[in-house]
């Protein structure tokens, strides 16, 4: 009643609501109505439903020591925490919130500056997608979700620097394994400012669930140039692009991530390799490294080194310019390694690399890698 309440984290479950770890609620405006938005963490993602102030009191009522022991609440000034015993038995701690902003953003002590983000906080796609709150203040809970999404367009920025500028066409992107559109809708919103150009960014998502929340996303936002399909890299059909974005494929998906932008003329390729199954039972461990190789942490080291080095050098045979970092931190994910490559620039020649290619895989025993047999077939 009084526009104080941040956001609210129900947490410790029962096991009451099958899979679900905990709930963040938010207040937001939805076709100018207050609502409720309650986002439900599971093992595999997220799920988020809109409903009215009575109707979610009514649910966070019920749920009060039965389905969560711990109800974490956030206002400007103060938070509360209420807590259950196993026997049911309530308690109500108080305490002094740390910041004075709306939503309870924590501010760190000492500190007043604004970080520059390429992403601002008052970006109506944040609020849409839960990172921000309708006041445009950071949910905590979604903290390392924001700065990876800076960080992806910091990197991203960077390479559309070498699209045509002044072409007339529209610039076409296809973001593969898109989950609930972070980094899409960052990336349509970053080119809609950055270019004046007409747009055409697809996210493409096997989850049913996650393409009517993202489209649902778009038409409230009322964007032009984006839209979500379901499908993955197997059931998209070939079309020009240019750019091609692929965070997070298992394995061999990375491969066919790239060779799908090879394909379509992509002028950057932009990927996040996950898992590295293919290499490792190839290798043979050659007799100086196999006191190290018969360690299994050392050999999947290996296997995902070679692997992404075995990409790189593909892609500079293909006559691209490629670079293999680190994304973000490891205390935000496991991984965090991305491969870059833009058409174009300073690289070997074709002939060279491929040289580079026979002797790596004739050290290691290498029999087949999955981007080399797509370009060859």
């Amino acid at each position: 009643a009084s526009g104080s309440f941040g956001h609210l984290l129900l947490a410790n479950p029962s096991g009451t609501l099958e899979g679900v770890q905990r709930v963040l609620v938010r207040a937001l405006h939805v076709k100018r109505e207050p609502q409720l938005s309650f986002t439900f963490r599971h093992g595999t993602g997220d799920h988020t439903h809109n409903t009215t102030h009575e109707r979610g009191l009514q649910e966070i009522a019920g749920w009060a020591g039965t389905a969560f022991r711990n109800l974490h609440l956030f206002t400007p000034g103060q938070e509360l925490q209420l807590a259950f015993n196993r026997k049911g038995k309530a308690s109500l701690r108080r305490g002094k919130g740390e910041s004075t902003e709306p939503g309870g953003t924590l501010a760190a002590a000492g500190h007043n500056r604004e970080k520059h983000r390429l992403v601002p906080l008052d970006r109506p796609f944040l609020a849409a997608l839960g990172v921000a709150d309708a006041q445009g203040a950071l949910v905590p809970a979604m903290a390392r979700k924001y700065r990876q999404i800076n960080r992806f367009v910091e990197v991203l920025a960077a390479a559309l620097e070498t699209l045509p500028q002044r072409s007339a066409e529209p610039v076409r992107v296809a973001d593969f394994g898109c989950g609930k559109g972070y980094l899409t809708f960052a990336v349509h919103d970053h080119l809609r400012q950055l270019l004046q150009r007409p747009l055409q960014v697809t996210g493409v998502e096997l989850r049913a669930e996650l393409v009517d929340f993202c489209n649902a996303a778009v038409q409230q936002l009322g964007l032009q140039g984006l839209h979500f399909e379901q499908g993955d890299l197997a059931t998209f059909k070939p079309q020009p692009l240019d750019v091609v974005i692929a965070l997070h494929a298992c394995d061999t998906a990375t491969d066919q991530a790239i060779h799908l932008g090879l394909q379509a003329g992509a002028q950057v390729i932009v990927c996040s390799p996950c898992c590295h199954k293919q290499i490792r039972p190839q290798l043979l461990a050659p007799h100086p490294l196999r006191p190290i190789l018969q360690h299994g942490i050392h050999l999947g080291q290996e296997a995902e080194m070679l692997t992404d080095g075995l990409r790189a050098l593909l892609l500079q045979a293909q006559g691209y310019a490629t670079q293999v970092f680190e994304f973000v931190a490891l205390e935000h994910t496991a991984k965090n390694k991305m491969i870059l490559a833009v058409k174009g620039g300073a690289v070997p020649t074709r002939d060279e690399v491929l040289q580079q290619i026979d002797e790596i895989k004739r050290f290691y025993g290498i029999r087949e890698q999955a981007l080399e047999t797509l370009l060859r077939a």
